[in-house]
């Protein structure tokens, strides 16, 4: 359906993730593919429009194992959920061939940090192996140390990303192909048919759910605060004792870490002495890895050994010569 200018701006206004106008395809790299989208019309906004999502074969600057199988999606939908494309797929080239989803803001961790300061200092001189049942006791405390979410529904930024993680690189090959028969068949699939799992609605009743989950009650906020301060108490405790550890162990280099507190006693002579060796034969090590790093210096070097042979070679050849003076003509006897 093709919409007046007037009409246009409405809709990018009033639905700002639609896009009813597929741009330039000068201005898109050659990789990319255009999947379009139908999305229907709504009650609030009875317009019926084309959403356009590009995707291409992921290739990111730090491969991964799962970059020949998966799929980089640009442009998603802002209400886009992992129900919506594994609808979308199976619509494309059928059930079995969508694994799962990775949008870009899934990527970013804003959740708030449980290390004191004092531990996150002292971590980075040492990691403590525990053992599986103190591990997965610590992930509940911490995890019941987060804060809930308040909100049944994320809506992603306008214009962001996804990476999709398919069943096999055959099923990318198969993706690709389908995306391009649309341009010819224009049946463009329809966003939101065939979802299944409960996805929750928008509206009023989303923003209810949001006001309700806003002010959990305070048994509730209690429960976290405890569970949150359990946490910051066992690693803070756990950086104390690691601190009257760390006063008597010398670094590599021979030294003792001053920590808060003092040092109790001083450190062992032998290991110091060891750890200022291996300090001196580094320092060597370094030392020789940057000379003859210059052509010149190259050149100086060689000519320097050469006039030292040559050195060498007279003074020889005098020591010879005096042997000869000293011991006299040779006469063999009759």
């Amino acid at each position: 359906m093709k919409f007046s200018t007037s009409s246009r701006h409405l809709s990018q206004i009033q639905a700002g993730w639609i896009n009813d106008k597929m741009p330039d395809n000068s201005t898109l790299s050659e990789e990319f593919s255009t999947l379009p989208i139908s999305i229907p019309p709504l009650p609030s906004y009875p317009v019926h429009a084309t959403h356009y999502v590009y995707l291409r074969r992921n290739a990111p600057k730090i491969a991964t194992p799962n970059d020949s199988r998966s799929l980089y999606l640009a442009n998603v939908p802002a209400d886009s959920t992992e129900a919506h494309f594994r609808a979308l797929f199976a619509n494309l080239v059928g059930a079995g061939r969508f694994e799962s989803i990775t949008f870009e803001q899934d990527k970013k961790d804003n959740k708030i940090s449980h290390e004191p300061a004092q531990a996150e200092r002292l971590a980075k001189h040492h990691k403590k192996r525990k053992r599986e049942d103190e591990e997965l006791q610590h992930r509940k405390e911490e995890a019941a140390a987060e804060l809930p979410d308040t909100w049944t529904r994320i809506l992603h930024r306008s214009g962001s990303s996804a990476v999709a993680l398919l069943a096999d690189e055959k099923s990318v090959n198969v993706v690709l192909k389908a995306v391009k028969k649309l341009q010819k068949s224009k049946k463009y699939p329809i966003w939101g048919e065939g979802v299944k799992g409960g996805v929750p609605g928008f509206g009023a009743q989303w923003l209810k759910a949001h006001n309700k989950l806003s002010y959990p009650g305070n048994d509730a906020v209690q429960a976290i605060v405890d569970a949150y301060f359990t946490v910051f108490n066992r690693k803070e405790e756990e950086a104390q004792q690691l601190a009257k550890r760390l006063r008597n162990e010398p670094d590599e280099d021979g030294f003792v870490m001053v920590t808060r507190g003092g040092r109790s006693a001083p450190a062992r002579r032998d290991e110091a002495e060891e750890a200022k060796q291996r300090m001196l034969d580094k320092q060597q090590k370094k030392k020789d890895e940057t000379q003859d790093f210059y052509r010149f210096q190259l050149r100086e070097r060689r000519k320097a050994e050469q006039m030292e042979l040559l050195k060498k070679f007279d003074e020889d050849r005098r020591k010879v010569q005096a042997m000869k003076e000293k011991r006299g003509k040779f006469r063999p006897e009759a």
